[in-house]
């Protein structure tokens, strides 16, 4: 891991010393919901002494059913996200799907996040790229690890060498996951920072017909393993009530059990640099 850059954020570096988690809700649903976890994510982190960036989609265009929560839009979600951004004073992450969202994306996000789907689109991460911002590129369930490589170039390529990768699973059969942690050194061995998603990789792709089914249960399992195998950064979706959210939320973490995994996580975390 010493060959890993640490990629600068605010005052914090990623890939550092010290434990850097992505969460927030799925999707935005409304203002309220996306307040009531960056306020409570926040005192969380600041409490385990945790670098912390918030996460959440305008848009999640990767939906199982036309009919499906996708989220308020990019003009409206960027708006919302950047009241987020200031009144609680958080870098934010979000998702980008097409080249020309890049460009009004990074007037507010910190770091702009690949899709899986969408992990090898050149157009797509040379416009993220050439922002300027942290690009981070979620790995496709479809691709193996040391395929992140070139995807790691294109964006050096165009410029950008802040770059964060995340594993999120792969596919095995129908309509399930698997982590292999062997790509956690693996991708590491690009020279950036890796995040392990610990969500997404319990999710049970198109598992409930017209919706994604998945198991909250094994979010701690993984998460844990991730910090024993070496893994930099965790993502986390997080949501004040999991049960009742509009995307993704069999596999989300409910914000009253957050400040427990992330303190646990910490731990692992700081016990593999030790």
């Amino acid at each position: 891991m010493e060959n890993i850059k640490r990629i600068k954020l605010r005052d914090f570096e990623i890939g550092g010393d010290k434990l850097t988690i992505l969460a927030g809700p799925c999707a935005i649903e409304n203002q309220e919901i996306l307040e009531e976890t960056a306020e409570g994510l926040k005192k969380i982190t600041k409490d385990l002494d945790i670098n912390f960036v918030f996460k959440s989609s305008f848009d999640k265009a990767n939906r199982s059913s036309i009919t499906s929560y996708r989220g308020p839009g990019m003009e409206k979600g960027l708006n919302m996200l950047k009241v987020i951004k200031d009144k609680y004073d958080l870098p934010i992450v979000t998702d980008i799907h097409t080249p020309d969202q890049a460009e009004p994306c990074a007037k507010v996000a910190d770091i702009l996040q690949i899709p899986a789907f969408l992990c090898r689109q050149t157009d797509l991460l040379v416009a993220a790229a050439k922002t300027g911002k942290i690009v981070n590129i979620k790995k496709g369930q479809f691709l193996a690890p040391e395929q992140m490589a070139p995807l790691v170039k294109k964006v050096e390529d165009s410029g950008n060498y802040n770059i964060l990768l995340t594993d999120r699973g792969s596919s095995f059969g129908y309509n399930n996951l698997v982590v292999d942690f062997r790509g956690i050194p693996i991708m590491q061995s690009c020279g950036y920072p890796v995040v392990f998603d610990a969500t997404h990789s319990v999710q049970l792709p198109g598992a409930n017909g017209t919706c994604s089914g998945g198991d909250r249960r094994f979010v701690p399992t993984l998460a844990k393993a991730a910090m024993a195998a070496g893994a930099n950064v965790l993502f986390f979706e997080v949501h004040p009530d999991p049960d009742k959210a509009l995307c993704d939320g069999p596999n989300m973490v409910a914000l009253k059990d957050a400040k427990d995994l992330f303190a646990k996580c910490k731990d692992i975390f700081e016990v593999v640099r030790r």
